[in-house]
Formats: structure tokens, C-alpha cells, sequence
């Protein structure tokens, strides 16, 4: 059976020079034609549309309905199977650097989750502030009663560290402490990011997939390296078994070329549509998959944006 991607289509928006509005930056959206022909060209003000109410409130934003009032392309959406959306801001310093929206589907071919993470009132363990389950009834009963202390299971480690974790195999107890759930409705791997909302709050949002419905062909994590400035890998997992330690373990990538080092040099997510089209270790490794395009997603952490979260598809 053919894999089918969980995350069906990732936006990229940025505010003008002005900072009134946001507009699209760029976008991956597989073969969603119809979808993406009619968000090119889009801008919202600030409060206006997913992008601009997670603008608005300053910090991450479920959308489990996409024929919500808001939400200014619900018929686009309900026509390409799209069934649930997360907007996750990056500030820095009080300012907008950026939006990203993660569009998915949970129709026959795909089971998957996204969690939204944070402090409830009052407490000071994370719980679960929103999330999409589609049928995953069991997992979501589960989770809506979960807490976890900072450094506890995959959102209190992503808390706790600050940067983003793969997990590859949800099978081992040590490392996700709801594998069993997990796992008696087909969900296998997870990927816990980090988020930077206006406030000092932790926001940590988590994909779980199954898999036949990975969340992505792949994820990779690149940290840079203090002594040279370049990037290395650091940790990740590929849907066609491609052993990511070994390929990259003499691989330096250069600080100031790249997608990698572009999105850690300006904190903005960067789109690349066509992976065959570049040079360099990532791309010839990716392609070599059959992966076509990558989101490079910079981690907010210390003086900059030093670890970078990529995405295959």
C-alpha cells in the first residue's frame, strides 16, 4: 500500500515590511492544486484568518474545523480532504518573525494526531490544550488525561530541553509513555516541537502518525557545531530505512549556504519545491529516496536559532 503523508500541506507566512499584515512566503502542497491556487496571493491582517488570529493570541492554534467561521478557505479545504490545521508563531523579542501551518487529512488511507501542549490554569505540570485524533478515540481519551513534569515522556522532554526530539518507534516505554494507547491504534512515530509564543509560556506541539500515514518521508534535526559554525546531524529517521547516522557522519554543512543555514540565519522557515534542483549532501541523500521537497524549520534557543528541524515529502 502506498504511504500517505499525515501533514498534507505546510504554509510559510511572514509579516509585511510594515507589519500590518502577513503574507504567504511559500508553501508545499503535494497535490493539492485547488487548494494552493487559491491561497497564493492571500494576505491576512493581524486577527484576520488562521494565520493572522495565531498572530493575534500569540502562541499555537488548533483548528480541528476548517468550515470555521475564520477560516476564510474551509470550502478549498472540505473539497482536497483536509481535516485539520495547526498555526504556530515564532516570536522573538515581542515581534512576529513568522507563521507556520501545518494542513492534515485522516480520511481512509490516514490515522494520525496532533497535540498542543501547555500549562492549564493554576497548573504546573503540561497538560493536553487542544488537539486533532480523528479516530484515534481511544489514544485521545488517553491523552486528555495526561500530565507531564518537565523532562517527563515527549512533551515534558521537549519542554525541558528546548528543542525538538524524534521518535522513531513509539514501542519503547522509556522514551513515550503512552505507547501502549498509541499502539493499539496503529500509531508508531512522533515528533515533539518546541514552540516560541509571545509570552514566556511552554508550547510544545506533537505529530503522531501511523505507518502507512507517516507524519513525513522524513525528519531530520541539524544543530550547529560551535567550533566551525556549520551544521551536523544530530538525530532523525527516513520512511525508506535509509540509515541517517551513517550517511551524514562525516557531513558538515557549510554556515552560511542552504536551506539549513538560511532559515538558522533568519528565523524563518524556508520551502524548498524542488530538492533535485540544489546541491549538497541533504538534497542528494533525500532525493536519492524519492523525497521531492523540504521545510527547513529554525528552533528559537539561546542568542539565535542554532538547531533546525527539516521535513522531507
Amino acid at each position: 500500500m502506498r504511504k500517505e503523508p499525515f501533514i498534507r500541506a505546510t504554509e510559510v507566512w511572514v509579516p509585511t515590511a510594515d507589519g500590518r499584515h502577513i503574507d504567504l512566503e511559500g508553501g508545499l502542497y503535494g497535490d493539492l492544486d485547488y487548494f494552493a491556487a487559491v491561497s497564493r496571493g492571500m494576505r491576512f491582517a493581524h486577527g484576520e484568518g488562521l494565520p493572522g488570529r495565531t498572530w493575534k493570541v500569540g502562541h499555537p492554534v488548533v483548528l480541528t474545523d476548517l468550515r470555521n467561521s475564520y477560516f476564510q478557505r474551509g470550502d478549498a479545504a472540505m473539497t482536497e480532504g483536509l481535516s485539520c490545521a495547526v498555526a504556530v508563531p515564532t516570536f522573538v523579542a515581542g515581534r512576529l518573525k513568522s507563521v507556520i501551518v501545518f494542513f492534515c487529512g485522516d480520511d481512509r488511507f490516514r490515522v494520525g494526531a496532533l497535540e498542543l501542549w501547555s500549562l492549564p490554569a493554576g497548573e504546573e505540570e503540561l497538560g493536553l490544550i487542544d488537539g486533532y485524533f480523528g479516530r484515534a478515540e481511544s489514544f485521545e481519551i488517553v491523552s486528555r488525561g495526561a500530565r507531564f513534569a518537565r523532562g517527563a515522556g515527549l512533551p515534558g522532554r521537549v519542554w525541558g530541553s528546548g528543542r525538538p526530539e524524534v521518535v522513531a518507534d513509539l514501542g519503547r516505554v522509556d522514551v513515550f509513555l503512552r505507547g501502549d494507547a498509541a499502539r493499539q491504534v496503529g500509531i508508531n512515530r512522533a515528533v515533539g516541537i518546541p514552540c516560541a509564543p509571545l509570552d514566556e509560556a511552554p508550547w510544545v506541539l506533537t505529530f503522531l502518525s501511523a505507518r502507512n500515514s507517516p507524519i513525513a518521508g522524513r525528519f531530520e534535526i541539524w544543530s550547529r557545531d560551535g567550533a566551525s559554525g556549520g551544521f551536523r546531524f544530530e538525530q532523525g529517521y527516513c520512511e525508506s530505512a535509509a540509515d541517517l547516522a551513517a550517511t551524514y557522519a562525516d557531513v558538515l554543512l557549510p554556515p552560511d549556504t542552504g536551506a539549513i543555514a538560511r532559515a538558522s540565519a533568519t528565523g524563518v522557515p524556508q520551502v524548498v519545491q524542488d530538492l533535485a534542483s540544489r546541491g549538497g549532501p541533504v538534497a542528494a541523500s533525500a532525493v536519492a529516496t524519492g523525497l521531492v521537497s523540504m521545510v527547513a524549520f529554525p528552533i528559537p534557543g539561546g542568542d539565535g536559532f542554532e538547531t533546525v528541524l527539516a521535513w522531507f515529502v
